[in-house]
């Protein structure tokens, strides 16, 4: 499945090594960036922290800096090793790399903009790739399966929730009315939907006999919607159990290789050609 590396051009072997986990120097970089990831984001929260900031600000910022330096030379590389460098740059990874790798070089021009580094977490997703973690989520099929033919009951049932939150919060307007928090009927169906999904934020609360009667019965048959949703995709479930399904249903490739030509992914265990642009594999 992997290249052999001998005949590559460099830039073919350097896509290999950042694009792919299925050799040791890919899965080794792979790891090395997700460390570097997740110290970047450890350091974006410690020096929102006014306290520790004031102590380690440098250590932060030369730390930052180290980083950004490291990402911006592999997004150079990553863009220079495909021969359709508009393919990764537009994609959902290139679009998250370059957004976590600009902010620090705004900040010259906006101050604060070195917050939005916190966008690299998007980029621990490869981390799917690196462990191929995927090849354990045919169970998860079976559950999306399961929501997506449930849609239309869930849909009716939330339909009947806010027809009863809009009725429960003009009832409660007319009962309390503004001078008890009740200001006018949106805010009424509001404070009826954060009780009937038991938040309860308690910057409004019913104060007269009825009203508080009517807010009784809202929270109880609270409890009971949050259960609605639950029985209907597990309902869904059991019947999914009994219909055929192909043996290789929820089975998921876990084919690492990316099309150096035009960026592809996705490609099955056993491909030997881009699925999208035929470029040997």
């Amino acid at each position: 499945m992997v290249q052999n590396t001998t005949k590559l051009s460099w830039r073919e072997k350097i896509h290999t090594i950042i694009a792919e986990a299925d050799t040791p120097a890919g899965k080794a970089f792979d790891i090395v960036l997700l460390v570097l990831i997740a110290f970047s984001i450890i350091l974006v929260m410690l020096e929102s922290v006014s306290e520790i900031n004031a102590h380690y600000h440098e250590y932060f910022y030369l730390g930052e800096w180290i980083i950004t330096i490291f990402f911006t030379i592999e997004y150079i590389l990553r863009v220079i090793s495909i021969k359709k460098p508009t393919a990764y740059i537009f994609s959902f990874y290139g679009v998250i790399d370059f957004l976590s790798t600009i902010p620090l070089y705004l900040s010259f021009f906006f101050v604060g903009t070195n917050a939005l580094l916190a966008i690299r977490a998007l980029r621990l997703l490869r981390v799917f790739r690196i462990l191929k973690i995927t090849r354990y989520i045919g169970e998860g099929n079976k559950l999306a399966r399961a929501l997506k033919d449930s849609r239309p009951k869930i849909f009716v049932f939330l339909f009947a929730v806010l027809i009863l939150s809009v009725i429960a919060g003009t009832l409660m307007y007319l009962v309390e009315g503004p001078e008890h928090g009740f200001k006018s009927i949106p805010i009424s169906v509001y404070w009826c939907i954060v009780t009937l999904t038991t938040v309860g934020f308690g910057d409004i609360a019913p104060v007269t006999a009825a009203g508080q009667f009517i807010a009784a019965l809202i929270m109880i048959l609270g409890y009971g919607i949050i259960a609605v949703p639950t029985g209907i995709v597990t309902s869904e479930m059991s019947k999914n159990k009994d219909k055929p399904v192909p043996e290789d249903a929820d089975y998921v490739h876990t084919n690492t290789q990316t099309c150096h030509n035009c960026g592809a992914r996705n490609h099955q265990d056993s491909a030997k050609f881009c699925h999208k642009c035929g470029t040997k594999l």
